[in-house]
């Protein structure tokens, strides 16, 4: 039992040896790990000089500038129609067509009755000729010469009558056809075939869509920086991305007494994109800002101290996050314009910024493959380029 005792004792002083040397080796290895937080993961940007727009976003609408409403021009009844609701149609396209017959008839009579009066119009011209040679030879007086003379000079007048009825006869026959005048598409068919018309009956409303005029409306206290002749980008809700560059062409002298608000007009050219009556965006250009900072929005971060960002510096050969207090101007597409806090070179923080505290180790991304040490990589690289 003894030798038993003794043999367990050996035992257990050889485990607590092991132990005691696996905990020293422990020791060594956390002695080689670097001490403090984990490096963040940001990305960043170089802050460049750029023109700076300052820019006034409206909303407003369109409005077609030719739209007539054609009216049957002659009374008859409409023998065919060609053009509906939605139809695109070129200028001098036939619409639509009225009974001619009765203007046709008319036409045959007035050329019958410039005829006849052409043929009295020769005999009296010959009559008056031969008048003329018997009171030169002394046979007739000369008030039976004049007389024929004014019977000649009659018939010239009414041949003159007869053939003004005669185009307007002609012009009223045109009339039954009915044509576009315009490039453009009917909004609205009024008539069908059938229907019995009278001067000045609706028959269609047509729209041009060549060309529109954007209202946009603006507050009266914008009257004094509002002008004729700023730049505006017009873009419509379904496709934001196609825009139109134009200039406010004039601005209406009266506030609108519903909204209280200064109306500028925008007069463009249209691709056939946009229709009237509908909304369009703009965004009217009041004034350019040369070589102005500007860093995203998620750049600046509140602090107590107010607003910062975190410039990015090497020290040691690792990225350090060095708060910087800013004075920021204006806000506009996602970026804020910096007017104090920051020179053209330096790099910031982007993504990750929110999280960062002064004197903070960052890391940029890696391209794929490498991991991430938390070392400073050459200028320029991981930048996310912003501007």
């Amino acid at each position: 039992m003894v030798i038993m005792r003794r043999r367990c004792a050996a035992v257990f002083a050889l485990v607590i040896a092991a132990a005691l040397v696996g905990g020293c080796g422990g020791d060594t290895d956390s002695a080689k790990r670097p001490s403090g937080p984990p490096a963040m993961l940001v990305t960043a940007m170089v802050v460049q000089p750029r023109d700076l727009e300052v820019i006034e976003n409206v909303v407003g609408s369109l409005e077609n500038v030719i739209d007539p409403s054609l009216g049957a021009e002659v009374a008859g009844r409409v023998v065919r129609v060609l053009a509906f609701t939605g139809k695109k149609v070129i200028k001098g396209e036939l619409l639509a067509e009225i009974d001619a017959q009765d203007f046709e008839i008319q036409t045959r009579a007035d050329s019958a009755e410039i005829g006849r009066l052409e043929a009295l119009l020769t005999q009296a011209e010959r009559l008056a000729e031969r008048q003329q040679k018997l009171v030169a030879q002394g046979f007739i007086s000369q008030n039976a010469a004049d007389d024929a003379v004014a019977q000649r000079n009659a018939l010239r007048e009414s041949i003159a009558a007869a053939k003004a009825r005669s185009e307007q006869t002609r012009r009223s026959l045109s009339k039954t056809r009915v044509t576009s005048p315009i490039d453009g598409e009917v909004e609205v068919q009024i008539v069908a075939v059938g229907d019995y018309v009278k001067v000045a009956d609706p028959l269609f409303k047509l729209v041009g869509t060549q060309r529109l005029h954007a209202h946009l409306p603006l507050p009266e206290s914008s009257n004094q920086v509002i002008r004729p002749g700023l730049k505006v980008r017009l873009s419509v809700p379904s496709s934001p991305d196609k825009g139109i560059d134009a200039r406010i062409d004039e601005i209406r002298p009266t506030v609108n007494a519903q909204n209280r608000a200064l109306d500028a007009i925008v007069k463009f050219d249209n691709d056939g994109s946009l229709r009237g009556g509908g909304s369009v965006n703009a965004k009217i250009v009041l004034a350019v800002r040369p070589k102005a900072l500007t860093v995203p929005e998620q750049s600046v971060v509140l602090r107590p101290a107010g607003k910062v960002v975190y410039a990015l510096v090497e020290q040691d050969g690792r990225l350090i996050a060095q708060q910087r207090p800013v004075q920021t101007g204006i806000r506009q597409d996602g970026y804020y314009e910096i007017l104090q806090g920051l020179q053209a070179g330096d790099r910031v923080a982007v993504d990750g910024a929110g999280f960062l505290t002064n004197n903070a180790v960052v890391v940029l991304p890696k391209p794929a493959g490498k991991a991430a040490d938390g070392k400073a990589p050459p200028v320029g690289k991981g930048d996310k380029a912003k501007n």
